[in-house]
């Protein structure tokens, strides 16, 4: 059992070296980023639903 808590604490630290080797981005950066995704998703999203209507608008009229 010791050996499992060993290898867990290594990891830990192994974890936290890597962290710090990140490039994280600048705060400009985040936002654009983010807005880049909620525009994407809020599209896609738009598409869909006029997609989703548009067949059960021609499946209503062939019925």
């Amino acid at each position: 059992m010791a050996g499992g808590v060993k290898n867990i604490g290594s990891f830990f630290r192994d974890v936290v070296k890597e962290m710090k080797r990140v490039s994280w981005p600048s705060r400009k950066e985040l936002t654009r980023y983010t807005w880049v995704v909620i525009g994407t998703v809020a599209f896609i999203s738009v598409f869909f639903f006029i997609v989703d209507y548009g067949i059960s608008t021609l499946l209503r009229f062939l019925n």
